[in-house]
């Protein structure tokens, strides 16, 4: 039982992690900040694979999620 919630409080610092990185990506694409959009990107693709690497995302669904992340980023970027 200590184990099983020694490793729920570090998964769920995991995840906040790369959920907020990949919200203040979402936000600043909302908000239209290109710049801001591209390096916050960097920043979710870095936690989405810590994540990974620590075996709280499956490899399929980081790879999913910053596909559909970088193409947002991309389609943004190219209106401007």
């Amino acid at each position: 039982m200590r184990v099983t919630a020694r490793k729920t409080i570090k998964n769920k610092k995991i995840k906040g992690v790369f959920r907020s990185a990949v919200k203040n990506t979402k936000e600043s694409l909302a908000a239209g900040k290109v710049a801001e959009a591209q390096t916050s990107l960097k920043a979710a693709i870095k936690a989405i694979d810590k994540a990974v690497q620590k075996k709280v995302l499956k490899k399929n669904t980081a790879a999913r999620k910053k596909s559909r992340l970088n193409a947002a980023v991309k389609k943004v970027a190219l209106k401007k």
